[in-house]
């Protein structure tokens, strides 16, 4: 069984979109691209690269792909090496032209495709960006644990990470790091049900 494991950076108030650059997405004028840019330190950088120094494939919905596509391929440094050897699976609802090596666009309804993924062997399934297509993932219950930065930074728009339709889960805290910067890393994995319980 391989696990679906949501990577994303995230404000306080939820807001996961366009968290490298100005000009990462700016659907919905969204005006705070790269809002992550000024909190990161050399710890945060070992961090991510603690998380990605082992075997994974990757998840990632059509934009996204198409962002890490246009850039990684002409890289090596940093998590460059990682990225181009991992497979893609990407999600799409229209045909797509897979330049990227080991890419491959998922079949049919996508939250089926990654069942199917998820029961076959390989290793781990990280999902990085791909705000629509986490959506998916989290409404249909099929994401195992969040590895999350936490910034200290309030956005009031923009593209969040749970958004309505959300499966009720519980998770739980396995890890959690406080950064020079004030960034928190925390991973969750899930945890059975929602519990409920009154303090009368």
């Amino acid at each position: 069984m391989r696990k679906v494991i949501v990577l994303s950076f995230v404000s306080l108030d939820g807001v996961m979109q366009a968290p490298g650059g100005p000009e990462e997405d700016e659907s919905g004028g969204f005006k705070y691209g790269g809002w992550t840019v000024p909190y990161f330190d050399e710890k945060a950088g070992e961090e991510m690269d603690a998380q990605m120094n082992h075997p994974f494939d990757l998840l990632l919905g059509r934009k996204t792909y198409d962002i890490f596509a246009s850039y990684w391929p002409k890289h090596t440094e940093g998590p460059a090496a990682a990225l181009n050897n991992a497979h893609k699976y990407v999600a799409s609802r229209r045909p797509m032209k897979l330049e990227w090596q080991n890419s491959t666009q998922l079949e049919g309804d996508a939250a089926e495709a990654v069942r199917k993924l998820k029961a076959g062997d390989g290793p781990e399934l990280q999902v990085h960006g791909s705000s629509d297509f986490i959506q998916t993932l989290l409404k249909n219950d099929l994401v195992d644990e969040l590895w999350l930065k936490i910034f200290p930074v309030t956005l009031g728009a923009g593209k969040r990470l749970f958004g309505d339709g959300t499966s009720p889960a519980a998770f739980k805290v396995v890890k959690s790091t406080a950064m020079p910067s004030g960034v928190i890393f925390a991973s969750y994995v899930r945890d059975g049900e929602v519990k409920t319980g009154s303090f009368a």
